[in-house]
């Protein structure tokens, strides 16, 4: 069998509980989301049963869904792609990574120059877009290169590609990557390259996230280890560094992304097929940009009609997110949100309302029941409730 597991990155559907421990009371990504937009169009995802999740302007609470629906809550600490990946893949992290919201120790950044042979600008927490408006002169002027955090358990790393090449960048992370353990173990170093010039300068896809490993086996690992393939798309390896994946395709945007799950579904194979769409978090929600968000949720929505389409007796897709990253609110960071869990396939029982699922766990034990490998510590099945 095969299974497509689809995250939308950042699209969380209404705050959790103890959202006011983060700074997110009220936020609701989906919800407003369509709210700014006037409603959004989303027929396919409506099919599945999204409309019986939550209220969604636009969005109809379908009397007779064709797949199975619910939400799941974040039970790691935490609000970061790499918790909510691991926690899917059923690692759930009792402890938050570390953030640093007034710049990181200067021992630490010495080592970092001393590392990498070159200077460093900001150590803030700050806007990826506005940093380089703000420092990308300078930048090109010295050599240096920007380095600055958010809310999240972030190292980041911004050069232009004419002034610090690909390549050197890239080694500059994983200078970064080998100094930040212990009490400074940060979820991800991330490179993030632009090019332009003053005035008008621009991130490329050209980004890298430099993971911490999982501290347990994953899902993934499982598979693996079993001889099953594990096939990632978008920085999905990226957050696993590496392990317990057959082979990444790495991807520019969702529209790539999107392109290769439709290959995929449209060719045979078995196994797991991980997919991470990171547009509506990072072109959308981190630059407060509702009515982009909502464009790529409809243009989403039309490629997952295809991908459902062309799906296997034996093949089911479940579609979920890692976080959300509601656009219409004054921060600019995740935010700590339920997630959609929709489940759709041949064999998927119509019409099964899965609830409130206490962890995203719930999914690594539902695949690892599915394949028939062993079940992580976390999580509860909920495959019998989804076959028909």
């Amino acid at each position: 069998m095969r299974v497509f597991l689809v995250v939308l990155d950042g699209v969380g559907i209404g705050a959790l509980p103890d959202a006011a421990d983060y700074g997110d009371v009220g936020s609701h990504t989906l919800g407003h989301v369509a709210e700014a937009n006037g409603g959004l169009r989303l027929p396919t995802l409506e099919r599945l049963g999204l409309g019986r999740i939550e209220p969604l302007r636009g969005v109809r609470a379908v009397a007779d869904p064709k797949g199975a629906f619910g939400r799941m809550a974040e039970r790691s600490r935490g609000k970061d792609s790499t918790t909510g990946h691991w926690e899917l893949a059923g690692v759930v992290s009792a402890r938050a990574f570390p953030t640093y919201p007034h710049g990181f120790p200067l021992e630490l950044l010495e080592r970092f120059e001393a590392g990498t042979g070159r200077g460093w600008l900001g150590n803030v927490a700050a806007s990826g877009t506005d940093i380089i408006a703000r420092l990308g002169e300078e930048h090109q002027r010295t050599g240096k290169v920007i380095v600055y955090t958010s809310a999240d358990s972030v190292f980041q790393i911004a050069a232009h590609e004419s002034t610090v090449p690909l390549e050197e960048l890239y080694r500059a992370c994983t200078v970064a990557r080998g100094l930040l353990t212990g009490k400074h173990a940060v979820g991800r170093v991330i490179a993030r390259p632009f090019t332009g010039a003053p005035g008008g300068y621009r991130r490329t896809p050209n980004r890298r996230d430099f993971s911490l490993e999982p501290p347990e086996r994953t899902l993934l690992d499982r598979l693996t280890e079993r001889g099953l393939p594990v096939l990632t798309i978008g920085k999905v390896d990226e957050l696993f560094a590496g392990r317990g994946v057959t082979e990444g395709f790495h991807t520019r945007d969702n529209a790539e992304g999107e392109s290769l799950l439709c290959q995929l579904a449209r060719s045979s194979g078995e196994g797991l097929v991980f997919a991470n769409l990171v547009d509506f978090d990072q072109q959308y929600g981190h630059r407060n940009d509702p009515a982009g968000f909502g464009r790529a949720l409809e243009q989403f929505d039309g490629r997952a009609a295809e991908l459902l389409g062309h799906l296997r007796s034996d093949e089911m897709c479940l579609i979920t997110a890692d976080h959300g990253n509601d656009p219409t609110t004054a921060s600019t960071d995740h935010a700590r949100e339920y997630v959609p869990l929709l489940v759709g396939g041949p064999r998927v029982r119509e019409g099964a309302d899965l609830g409130t699922r206490d962890t995203f766990a719930d999914v690594a034990a539902t695949l690892a029941e599915a394949f028939g490998v062993e079940r992580p510590a976390s999580g509860r099945s909920f495959l019998r409730q989804v076959r028909g």
